[in-house]
């Protein structure tokens, strides 16, 4: 476990590829930019299943142009990718045991969902969403198939994907189930708008890009590809958000008329969704992010693709035009949000989190001599260990200094980390600042030592913004 709510799933995945092709930003990115793709192509053969061809068709290609979800997939901070690909992996097998009544597909499916609980625990909230409502639209499809083998293959194959996790728990008090979960109340009402935010394709602008008021030298766009997506962004009045919530309401409204199978997997979808949504809106410091809200992704895309299909089934030939103009209208929308996030970074480049200065910070760190490199900030110690595979001399450089009350411990490390002359401290300036004070604790620290700051260095980024302050500590004359 990396977290107590956090398998190392990840890492031993990226452990033979970094091995092999070395630790950077395409090896890093690639992976999971794959493992999107692959969710839409199983989100594509799971639809295909339950609704048929056309709401397949329907359903990957909202999927494969929602913003939300691709940019989620592509950067991964939550980590999204893989509970994307597993959780759809294990229903897309669960699914075709009940067509087919393989028993490797029941295994593999309930191992795939095990695997997406060790990878992130928070998987419980779309796999009780999934529990619950199966039970309320499938359950004689459940019964029909349940025997005490098949139960067997269910849970013995759930639990050996689960097995880190359980293990993990098993000596450690059940920690992820204990120690996550604390109401926090009022909690639906204020995450609802980041919910929406989520769903019109808009909730990153201003996290993943910067705005025009914080980028002092914009760049213009270079190349067809930067010049025609501003130019197409600047024509459609830069949008920012899309039409996917109004699809979704269209969809409800037509799920009134849809029987059968239809009905069952509308319902399917929206329970699951709400059951899911409603767990991480009432805990504390869940629901409030894109990165938890993605995860209820793709179950709007099946409520408008299912509903949407049956519709245009429903109304005979006049269904396909009329399916066709709603279809092309939300995709244009949601296109378009991608073409505005695409200029905006090529305009005013990538957010507090995201920026580029990174990249020249690591590239000034090679060309100065440092007996350890001590970063006093969120977000610099892993990327500059991974851009540099693990060859700068790293160390926490703000974790005694910054505790509410030092014991003699903290200060005997402190006193260390600041008498040596060659140590190099890497803080954020104020405006990129994650944990605001953290270098100012320390140069208090150092100066009632005895010592003072000697500047090294400003490193800004291709924007003309400084992100950087690059200083070491001498004994005060």
């Amino acid at each position: 476990m990396l977290m107590s709510y956090v398998g190392a799933l990840k890492s031993w995945i990226y452990e033979p590829i970094f091995g092999f092709f070395g630790a950077g930003v395409l090896t890093l990115r690639v992976p999971m930019l794959l493992a999107g793709t692959g969710s839409v192509w199983l989100f594509y053969l799971l639809l295909r299943r339950v609704a048929g061809q056309r709401a397949a068709v329907i359903g990957c290609v909202l999927l494969a142009v929602d913003s939300s979800y691709l940019l989620t997939a592509l950067f991964d901070w939550g980590p999204v990718a893989l509970q994307h690909l597993l959780l759809l992996g294990g229903t897309f097998m669960l699914v075709r045991f009940y067509q087919q009544r393989g028993h490797s597909d029941l295994a593999w499916g309930f191992f795939l969902l095990g695997l997406a609980l060790w990878d992130k625990a928070l998987a419980v909230w779309l796999l009780s969403g999934m529990g619950i409502a199966a039970i309320l639209t499938v359950p004689r499809q459940i019964l029909a198939v349940a025997t005490r083998r098949r139960v067997a293959i269910a849970v013995m194959s759930f639990v050996v994907g689960a097995l880190p996790l359980l293990i993990y728990n098993a000596t450690n008090h059940w920690v992820t189930f204990r120690g996550n979960f604390r109401r926090e109340p009022g909690g639906i009402a204020a995450k609802a708008p980041v919910l929406l935010a989520t769903a019109t394709g808009q909730g990153l602008f201003g996290y993943l890009t910067d705005e025009d008021w914080q980028t002092p030298e914009p760049h213009r766009p270079a190349g067809i590809l930067e010049t025609v997506s501003a130019r197409i962004s600047a024509l459609a009045g830069h949008p920012r958000r899309d039409l996917l919530p109004y699809a979704l309401a269209l969809a409800v409204l037509l799920a009134l008329v849809a029987r059968g199978n239809d009905l069952r997997a509308i319902l399917f979808a929206l329970i699951t969704a709400a059951v899911a949504w409603v767990q991480m809106a009432i805990t504390v410091s869940t629901g409030g992010s894109v990165h938890h809200t993605i995860l209820l992704w793709p179950l709007p895309q099946v409520v408008v693709a299912v509903s949407l299909a049956s519709a245009s089934r429903r109304s005979g030939r006049a269904g396909i035009p009329a399916l066709a103009a709603v279809l092309a209208v939300s995709l244009i929308s949601s296109a378009l949000v991608m073409g505005e996030y695409h200029a905006m970074m090529v305009r005013n480049g990538g957010g507090q989190s995201w920026d580029d200065a990174i990249f020249r910070l690591s590239d000034r760190l090679k060309q100065i001599p440092a007996q350890n490199v001590l970063p006093l900030d969120w977000g610099i110690f892993d990327s500059l260990r991974l851009l540099n595979q693990g060859k700068l001399p790293l160390a926490n450089g703000s974790d005694q200094v910054t505790k509410p009350e030092m014991n003699a411990e903290d200060r005997e490390i402190a006193d260390r980390m600041i008498a040596e002359p060659r140590n190099l401290y890497i803080a954020h300036t104020k405006a990129f600042e994650f944990f605001p004070g953290n270098s100012a604790k320390l140069l208090k620290y150092a100066a009632a030592a005895g010592y003072r700051r000697e500047d090294v260095a400003v490193i800004p980024d291709s924007f003309g913004r400084p992100v950087y302050e690059l200083y070491r500590l001498a004994k005060a004359q």
